[in-house]
């Protein structure tokens, strides 16, 4: 009777999650083909733009993002670079005030954070004798490809009100931790904001690298001042049936933290941020798009409880770890699907390792050489399963432990030998990556039960990089 039920409710549990995961998958394979267009070059400079940089005790790394901004290939006249010096006790004002740019300092202790900040300058902006057509968004840790506003203005004029620009890392070497932040946004930028962009959905909000007209800022209002206060203006946007739009050749480069401490308080604040936007814009997303049949609005919604399928793929797992070394539980697990077939599994198996390497390849994030390496890597499924299967008895959990461990020590040795140290490094942080998905699961437990602190945790920074020296 009890293993009936768990088989049931664990099956109904399963098929949920592969739903959730099919349609994440199906959603990326749209940002596997990237049109190509020109169109920016040929258009005309017609939008004047505000450049915000909102920053926090940036001392260290202030003068590069002003340097980069004033770089733009834009006439100079058409914008001007304002930063916010919020609530600083360092020499980020008198630096910035050294490179002749605008600088506001703002002293609300009681109210910290950038949502808080942007408001505030956004305020200031419109009550300005000068007016601008569109203001744009930066952390003062980033830098700005020099085609940033040709990009953005050319997505202005095709209709968009607000336009995200892609994402990049300034220090994707620095470490495994920055080398794994890499790999999430360089296929997040392509899988997902790409996908969407290609299907005529609304594309989300970054933080940072990203631009709106001032007529819907003033219409809407900002109101955003969570700890994700991207995500909740990008709610709000859709709840107002618009849209964000793509630039995917609109750079922008941002620092990744060095560590995995300093990566979890950050990653925890996101979590806390979603699962507050959750629970405000959810179900207001799901009506509207019932109401209005919108698939925008769904997709919109889906996106905002993130965290919670992140949750469910992690008990999955545990799930399907459990069935597959205990007995009598009486577990359902997808794989058992594919019991009679087991090539297709295997099949699936290698998809879903090289996928990650194929959209680096795409994105010009690694060599045609290394891709190689990770194909032929992949094939230990099919290597190890043949093993096993000639053996006399089942493999127990430890024999598929000790396989994998001497498949990998074998290849390693391997990549060292004939491929370099270099190739090893990126292979070795490429699995490493792995654990850095594993930890999204703690991260989120602790981002929903902390969803109710607004505290904002500020992530120093201590490395000075020039645009000159990444493009």
């Amino acid at each position: 009777m009890m293993k009936g039920f768990i088989y049931n409710f664990t099956f109904i549990f399963q098929i949920l999650v592969c739903i959730l995961a099919s349609y994440y998958l199906i959603l990326s394979l749209f940002g596997l083909y990237k049109k190509k267009d020109n169109g920016a070059e040929k258009c005309a400079p017609k939008s004047t733009f505000a450049l915000l940089v909102a920053a926090h005790n940036e001392e260290m790394v202030i003068a590069q993002i002003i340097e980069s901004l004033k770089d733009i290939d834009y006439p100079k006249n058409m914008y001007d670079i304002f930063v916010i010096a919020d609530n600083c006790n360092d020499n980020t004002a008198s630096i910035s005030k050294k490179y002749g740019v605008n600088v506001y300092e703002r002293k609300v202790p009681d109210k910290k954070g950038k949502g808080y900040a942007l408001e505030w300058m956004f305020d200031k902006i419109f009550k300005m004798d000068r007016k601008y057509d569109a203001i744009a968004i930066f952390d003062a840790d980033n830098l700005v490809s020099k085609n940033f506003l040709t990009e953005m203005n050319y997505k202005l004029c095709k209709g968009y009100k607000v336009v995200q620009g892609y994402i990049d890392s300034k220090n994707p070497n620095d470490s495994w931790i920055t080398g794994s932040y890499s790999i999430s946004f360089w296929s997040t930028n392509r899988l997902f904001q790409l996908s969407r962009s290609n299907l005529g959905l609304s594309t989300q909000i970054g933080g940072t690298g990203f631009c709106m007209k001032t007529d819907i800022l003033k219409k809407l209002g900002w109101g955003a001042t969570c700890l994700t206060e991207d995500l909740e203006f990008t709610c709000k946007l859709v709840l107002n049936g618009e849209k964000v739009g793509w630039a995917h050749n609109a750079i922008v480069y941002d620092e990744k933290p060095l560590t995995l401490k300093q990566s979890w308080t950050q990653r925890k604040r996101w979590m806390q941020g979603f699962t507050d936007v959750a629970s405000r814009f959810f179900f207001k997303l799901i009506k509207k798009s019932i109401v209005n049949r919108s698939f925008t609005a769904f997709d919109c919604a889906i996106y905002t409880v993130q965290p919670f399928v992140t949750l469910l793929l992690g008990v999955s797992v545990i799930l399907t770890a459990l069935q597959n070394n205990t007995k009598g539980l009486n577990i359902f697990v997808i794989n058992s699907i594919f019991q009679s077939i087991p090539i297709i599994w295997e099949a699936f198996s290698i998809f879903q390792f090289l996928f990650t390497p194929l959209i680096m390849l795409l994105e010009d994030k690694l060599s045609k050489k290394m891709f190689f390496v990770f194909a032929l890597y992949s094939l230990n499924v099919i290597v190890l399963s043949y093993v096993f299967k000639s053996g006399t008895n089942p493999p127990t959990f430890s024999d598929v432990i000790i396989g994998n461990a001497v498949y990998l020590l074998v290849f390693l040795v391997g990549v060292s030998l004939l491929c370099g140290k270099n190739c090893l490094k990126i292979f070795i942080w490429y699995l490493l990556y792995g654990i850095y998905t594993l930890t999204w699961i703690p991260i989120t437990i602790q981002g929903i039960l902390d969803k109710n602190n607004k505290e904002w945790n500020h992530t120093k920074h201590i490395r000075q990089i020039s645009i000159q020296e990444i493009e």
